[in-house]
């Protein structure tokens, strides 16, 4: 049972941030609402006050330009789905939201609320790793860019401030002969493992001169994988194809994997593993092959 609380509709960002500063602990923003009322429902949390900013004008454009493609945190998931821009310089990105969650979540839910919940067991905190992505946080008398590697501070905790809202996400695009790749594995909704592997060959083809890997779903937060990258990063072709199997290893060992009801440490290390081979070499094959699109080339 849902237990009554007042909705405060703030029509700027400094307004919600000020209802936030005021109420403190008792206030949380309220957007898509997807996770929020499930578990106010279920009496996991308590509010008095939900700030609902879904009235603010401009916080769910998704606009490309100067090298970047930014994303404001009121975009639900399917607007990004469907974005243009989107599927022409980034259609991983858009495979990835086609198959968060469920049809409900994607109708209402909005990609910042999927971040500052900060649930473990979610697809674009993953993603947005390797992209190098940069979230904008403001409040009353400040602005600030978060790298996202900064962002995830446990399960279900950010370094967001008290009074501060997301309200946007950058990610700069990607040079040319460059693919990303994400998938996961689970059987349930939500994804126990989640593996992005973003690569750069050089103008040949034929050597790896960047490579990002990041692996998600299996403990507190997503993490970004140095030690599996310098594997990869500066070999050619074959090397690094043979140097994923230990790749493999130092990623499953650094993803803070934890057994849960969405699997065993063991086993979520092993599908680790497994994912990391295949997302690059359908990386690999998506540079070599020209990408879906041309806009798979940036990204």
């Amino acid at each position: 049972m849902l237990k009554r609380f007042r909705l405060e509709e703030p029509g700027s960002v400094e307004e919600a941030a000020e209802l936030l500063a005021r109420y403190g602990e008792s206030a949380k923003v309220y957007a898509g609402g997807t996770e929020l009322l499930l578990a106010m429902k279920e009496g996991l949390i308590r509010y008095e006050r939900l700030i609902n900013i879904k009235q603010i004008p401009d916080l769910d454009q998704i606009k490309l330009g100067d090298g970047v493609l930014r994303i404001g945190a009121l975009s639900t998931h399917r607007s990004l789905a469907g974005s243009a821009p989107l599927k022409e310089r980034l259609p991983a990105f858009v495979r990835m939201e086609e198959n968060v969650a469920n049809i409900r979540v994607r109708e209402v839910g909005t990609i910042g609320g999927n971040l500052c919940f900060a649930e473990p067991h979610a697809d674009p905190g993953t993603l947005l790793l390797v992209l190098g992505a940069k979230l904008t946080a403001e409040k009353a008398s400040a602005r600030r860019e978060i790298p996202i590697e900064k962002f995830f501070v446990g399960a279900y905790e950010t370094c967001l401030e008290e009074d501060e809202i997301l309200t946007g996400i950058e990610m700069p695009l990607a040079p040319a002969r460059s693919s990303l790749a994400y998938l996961k594995f689970g059987y349930l909704e939500r994804p126990s493992v989640g593996v992005a592997v973003f690569l750069a060959l050089d103008g040949e083809g034929k050597s790896v001169t960047d490579a990002r890997v990041a692996v998600g779903c299996v403990g507190p937060t997503p993490k970004r994988i140095e030690e599996a990258e310098s594997l990869l990063k500066g070999k050619g072709l074959q090397d690094a194809s043979q140097a994923l199997g230990r790749a493999g290893e130092v990623a499953a060992r650094a993803s803070d994997a934890i057994s849960d009801l969405h699997g065993s440490q063991d086993y979520k290390e092993h599908i680790v593993q497994v994912l990391l081979k295949r997302t690059f070499q359908q990386a690999y094959g998506r540079c070599q092959s020209g990408g879906e699109s041309q806009g798979e080339l940036h990204g």
